[in-house]
Parts: C-alpha cells; structure tokens; sequence
C-alpha cells in the first residue's frame, strides 16, 4: 500500500487551493513557464521559441523503395 492515492492527491489539491487561491496559482504557474523558457534559451536548446498552440510541421517526401537517379556529368576518356 504506501503509495499516493488520487483521494490523498484530491485533498492535497484541495488545501492548496484554499491557501494560495486561484489568481496566486494562475500567476506562480505564468511565472514558472516564464523562468523556463527563459532557461532553456539561455542554455541555447530552444533558440526558436514559438508561441504556445503553434505547431511546426515538417514534410518530407514519401518514400518508393526505388533509388532516384542522380545526374552524371559526362566524361570525356
């Protein structure tokens, strides 16, 4: 047994709350996320921060199983 249960988790969650209320949380989460990003792009791993809820895709062409010709210059013997 000794393990966390989700009923201990629920009231845990519950206490916080009524301590901090939610404008303090909602405002010590911003700042987190902040102090993160703010880390990760001085340790230069997230040089290209994109804005939360953007994606970016990158497509890559299908592949055949069929080797695609590379031109040959031609050669004068």
């Amino acid at each position: 047994m000794g393990g966390i249960g989700i009923w201990q988790l629920v009231i845990v969650l519950m206490i916080v709350f009524l301590l901090f209320g939610t404008k303090r949380l909602k405002g010590l989460g911003s700042d987190v996320g902040e102090a993160i990003q703010g880390f990760r792009k001085s340790m230069g791993g997230d040089n290209d921060v994109t804005p939360p809820g953007t994606a970016q895709v990158q497509q890559q062409a299908p592949l055949t199983g069929q080797a695609t010709p590379q031109p040959q210059a031609d050669r004068q013997a």
